[in-house]
């Protein structure tokens, strides 16, 4: 397992890592993004299953809704404080060592429903206990067992409040899959939360609302 210098984050409070699926995921994604503040002291990293092999607009759809600024992350770029971040459809965003971005190429899709996963795992693995994960809406699990990396990590684990049946979405499989979950609650909720624990720089564990 990679670990960062701890001074290469020095000016990075938190980094909130953020995965969803389909128009629902979307939804709730601009819906949480509404209602972070500009100055956020944190790196917001962004994965939304979308078609691989399709031309994505999904910088400029999230920028419509954002205070923050959204941008696409290059390889190995540094990223800042009070920006979002995602990748392309054809190129997972991960974080690497030194609080650099990190684009997993996949040209032959070999990761379509485990984008959200590989994103929270290498949060868990580079990011220090400085760092939030939220399973937005979706179907099927992926992002269970990267919430349960970051958990395992020491980090602080979000989830949006089921609205399908046991067992049907990301959200559900996120909450049974394995310990407990610091958080459930609205985007909205979700959003106030992440400011709080980012402006108080000390996370605390298992709320709901």
């Amino acid at each position: 397992m990679l670990v960062c210098d701890p001074e290469d984050y020095a000016s990075i409070d938190f980094f909130v890592a953020i995965g969803a699926s389909g128009p629902r995921g979307l939804n709730d994604i601009e819906r949480l993004l509404a209602r972070l503040p500009p100055d956020l002291r944190a790196v917001v990293l962004i994965v939304l299953h979308r078609p691989w092999d399709r031309v994505s607009y999904l910088r400029e759809v999230l920028n419509r809704h954002s205070a923050i600024p959204i941008h696409i992350a290059e390889d190995g770029e540094r990223l800042r404080n009070g920006y979002g971040y995602i990748g392309e459809p054809g190129a997972h965003l991960a974080l690497a060592a030194n609080s650099l971005g990190d684009l997993i190429a996949d040209p032959r899709n070999l990761h379509r429903n485990r984008t959200v996963d590989a994103l929270f795992r290498s949060v868990a693995a580079h990011a220090r206990g400085r760092f939030i994960g939220v399973v937005l809406s979706g179907a099927l699990d992926d992002g269970s067992r990267g919430l349960a990396a970051i958990h395992e990590a020491g980090g602080v684990t979000m989830v949006l409040t089921p609205h399908d049946p046991p067992g049907r979405g990301m959200p559900e499989n996120a909450i049974g899959y394995d310990g407990p979950i610091d958080f459930i609650g609205t985007p909205e909720a979700i959003a106030a939360n992440i400011v709080e624990r980012v402006q108080a720089r000390e996370p605390a564990r298992r709320t709901t609302e």
